[in-house]
């Protein structure tokens, strides 16, 4: 009996220390805007023959880096309901080339990836491209090209501050091509007129991200950890009969 209630303690007591290593290998955050204290508030820029409209650059809520945006027509920039949370980053008047733009340095870092929320209204814009730049933009190579976003409305679930809905979840595969550099420039352009429900971007249809996460994806070896303890206690377990 005596012996049986040792190897029971020794396998909860192991299996213990298998959840611990695998909660301690979790992914290592870069940089993380969850948008529920980096976003400007409401604020409308007015647009100007020739130019464009942008705000002023702000931090990641977790980390260091830069966020902001670039629209041609005067934007309005606001802080709606996230994926699950208090506040998002949202705009309107999107055009053809209009974009998103974060800015992280990864040096030191390896087996980077990336994960992002976005929504449009229904006459918001439908089709973007994530894009990212080792020079200051000079040159872009795309990630996802010409990829679809959900519409914001039924019959999807539209988001709110309380519910996650991982279908508005993009997590590219990144491949070590952002890996250990001094600056990483990733862009979420608009590159169609078309909307989110099918018809034409108008000018009042939205656009919302949340929760722009770079991160690094922990080594297949730390993932393994809760395996082989696993296995650890099952031969101890199997030497005690």
């Amino acid at each position: 009996m005596k012996r049986s209630i040792l190897v029971r303690c020794l396998f909860a007591a192991v299996f213990a220390s298998a959840l611990a290593a695998a909660f301690a290998v979790k992914a290592q955050t870069i940089a993380d805007w969850t948008f529920e204290t980096s976003q400007p508030g409401v604020v409308t820029l007015p647009a100007s023959p020739g130019a464009n409209t942008a705000f002023t650059p702000f931090s990641p809520e977790i980390g260091a880096g830069t966020a902001t945006g670039l629209h041609a027509g005067a934007s309005t920039y606001s802080s709606p309901a996230g994926n699950g949370s208090s506040r998002s980053f949202s705009s309107t008047l999107w055009a053809v080339g209009d974009y998103y733009l974060f800015e992280v340095s990864t040096l030191g870092y390896n087996n980077v990836g990336l994960s992002f929320d976005q929504t449009s209204s229904n006459t918001g814009p439908g089709v973007y491209t994530l894009q990212y730049s080792l020079n200051s933009g000079a040159t872009w190579t795309p990630i996802m090209n010409n990829y679809t976003v959900l519409a914001n409305a039924a019959p999807n679930t539209p988001w709110n501050g309380t519910t996650y809905n991982p279908a508005y979840t993009f997590s590219p595969a990144l491949l070590g091509a952002v890996d250990n550099q001094a600056s990483v420039w990733f862009e979420l352009i608009d590159t169609s007129t078309t909307s989110a429900n099918g018809g034409t971007v108008g000018t009042g249809g939205t656009d919302r991200v949340d929760n722009f996460d770079v991160y690094v994806v922990p080594e297949p070896t730390s993932l393994s950890l809760l395996g082989g303890f696993g296995l650890l206690a099952w031969t101890l377990i199997r030497r005690r009969k």
